[in-house]
């Protein structure tokens, strides 16, 4: 089964950065990323999980 990988156009948009700050996210290997050949792919949990650590609970309301 073929899974589907997002190039860096694509990760950026999903993410809301722009991307310049992708690649100087991959170039600092804080983003995990697939390489293939001189390609850089992302798995789309890559992504997901980025978002979720970024996610602020909201409070309970009185």
């Amino acid at each position: 089964m073929a899974r589907k990988l997002m190039n860096l156009e694509e990760f950026a948009e999903m993410t809301g950065m722009k991307p310049s700050t992708v690649r100087q996210k991959v170039w600092r290997r804080e983003i995990e990323y697939v390489k293939i050949g001189r390609s850089v792919r992302f798995k789309p949990e890559t992504a997901e999980k980025l978002i979720e650590q970024g996610t602020v609970p909201a409070l309970e309301s009185r």
